[in-house]
């Protein structure tokens, strides 16, 4: 899991600085070190207690920061930029099925070799469908607003004061399951 977010979040930095903002490189976080992309609160105390009391594992990296206004093409670019984490996830994941059918692992499932190759296809698939759900502040929020005319800007940035709380309502009512498990098993079948 710190894999596949510490890659998640250089693929964000990384792109930003190729399309012009040196925002997250001058910071140091185009870096595969997870400890620069560790948030306190979302990437240790919250799955920590999620998995002590065996609720919900929930919780985030650090987010990247992204100087809009040293981006080209500040719309496309930042949709591009935030469009990169979860396909760096989708990378990971394809090559673990890779890794899951050259090496047998497929016929091993119960081996540890096993279960762990395919355990880094379904995180990876699960953080890039979960990551690109059209709700500010994800990646797909931030992908929608690349895509949609700047006459919904308003409202994006409305929503993205309440997408925090969006996210709990969809996780704690069961919605978010409804939604991400049948395109994220979808992808794995496809890929296992």
């Amino acid at each position: 899991m710190l894999a596949s977010l510490t890659v998640h979040e250089w693929a964000h930095a990384w792109t930003a600085d190729r399309l012009g903002d040196p925002t997250a490189r001058l910071l140091g976080r185009v870096s595969f070190n997870p400890v620069v992309h560790i948030d306190p609160v979302g990437t240790v105390l919250l799955p920590l207690v999620g998995m002590m009391t065996a609720g919900i594992v929930f919780g985030w990296a650090k987010p990247v920061p992204v100087n809009v206004s040293q981006l080209g093409n500040p719309k496309r670019d930042f949709m591009i930029v935030a469009a990169a984490g979860p396909a760096s996830n989708l990378v990971l994941a394809v090559l673990a099925a890779l890794v899951f059918h050259a090496t047998g692992a497929h016929e091993t499932l119960g081996s540890t070799i096993g279960r762990a190759v395919y355990f880094a296809v379904s995180i990876n698939v699960l953080l890039a469908v979960f990551n690109m759900l059209p709700v500010p502040p994800l990646d797909g929020g931030n992908v929608l607003a690349g895509l949609l005319p700047d006459s919904f800007a308003p409202a994006i940035n409305m929503m993205r004061q309440f997408g925090f709380l969006i996210l709990l309502a969809l996780i704690f009512s069961g919605v978010l399951n409804t939604v991400v498990a049948p395109v994220a098993n979808a992808i794995e079948r496809l890929l296992i």
